[in-house]
């Protein structure tokens, strides 16, 4: 079996634990609770190289975009 890291693929995005304190900013500038962004599961490929992931954190993904150039989307941690 070939031993193969997809965080490494060249069409996965960037994903970045937001630290707490960069989390409440976003849910204050946003006025939004954690139960209003999309979410992505703690055993998601994409996480594997993030340490401590645990619930709740907020994962910022960062995709590149033909338009826009860059586009970020926000993901809460659910477990499973």
């Amino acid at each position: 079996m070939i031993d193969f890291d997809i965080t490494q693929h060249r069409l996965v995005p960037k994903h970045i634990k937001l630290s707490e304190e960069e989390k409440q900013k976003l849910l204050k500038d946003y006025n939004i609770n954690l139960s209003k962004l999309a979410f992505i599961r703690s055993s998601d490929p994409a996480l594997k190289n993030i340490p401590d992931i645990k619930y709740n954190d907020v994962i910022k993904i960062e995709r590149k975009s033909p338009t826009a150039k860059q586009t970020t989307f926000y993901r809460v941690v659910v477990n499973g």
